[in-house]
């Protein structure tokens, strides 16, 4: 395709689709370029490197988070939906996680989701620095959605291909030690016996932390406030 036919969106998409794919460490302008039939060079020309890129891509998964509105549901549901919203994009991304600490990601989409975020804290209640602690419903969500990215990364299953044998194999291997480790401590070896893999979470896990952490969220809002009556 040549350079005046592509459009950045069309690169960013393409990028994010690559990423998906392959994750950070199969990302390159030559990979890029043969995706979109173009020349490195022409994607060079738009987008004038492969870290503003990753930056570009990253603003664009930002936006698929769903903004609730908050003239219509409570605060509750809404900071809710938003961290639901945020582990769902995460997951479907897991490159953006590495990126985290690999590239300086300032963007537009992430602003709009902060922004957001106070916006409902604000609404239960939080002012200032109170509401700037809500971002510990963030660190939680980012911390739930690490194992999965992890799982997921097409650069971990390339590793293990190139150390030798198949990577479901070394996963089948690694697994298999971890037992036996396991086995050595009474509680997880409870935990192996009850489940194929004693490392898994139960279900609902993650749903059963985040109202956890929300439920003590209210719990300080209604002492500072008692006289407050809060949404449920």
């Amino acid at each position: 395709m040549p350079r005046d036919t592509l459009t950045r969106d069309q690169i960013v998409r393409a990028a994010i689709d690559l990423l998906d794919a392959d994750g950070l460490e199969g990302l390159s302008m030559r990979a890029l370029g043969r995706r979109l039939d173009s020349a490195a060079t022409a994607v060079y020309w738009h987008v004038g490197s492969k870290d503003n890129l990753i930056a570009l891509a990253g603003d664009q998964v930002w936006n698929e988070i769903e903004l609730p509105d908050l003239a219509v549901v409570d605060w509750r549901t809404a900071a809710t939906q938003m961290a639901t919203g945020l582990h769902t994009m995460l997951i479907a991304h897991p490159w953006l996680i590495e990126a985290f600490g690999s590239f300086l990601l300032s963007s537009t989409g992430k602003a709009r989701h902060d922004d957001h975020t106070l916006a409902v804290y604000e609404a239960a209640g939080f002012t200032g620095t109170q509401a700037d602690q809500s971002a510990a419903v963030f660190t939680y969500v980012l911390g739930n959605a690490l194992g999965p990215a992890a799982t997921a990364t097409a650069s971990l299953t390339r590793k293990l291909d190139r150390d030798g044998g198949t990577a479901d194999e070394k996963m089948l291997d690694h697994m298999a030690k971890a037992s036996q480790i396991a086995a050595q401590f009474p509680r997880l070896q409870a935990r192996f016996d009850q489940a194929a893999d004693y490392a898994a979470a139960p279900d609902h896990t993650f749903e059963f932390g985040l109202h956890a952490l929300l439920d003590g969220l209210e719990a300080q809002l209604t002492a500072r406030h008692p006289q407050n009556t809060i949404a449920p």
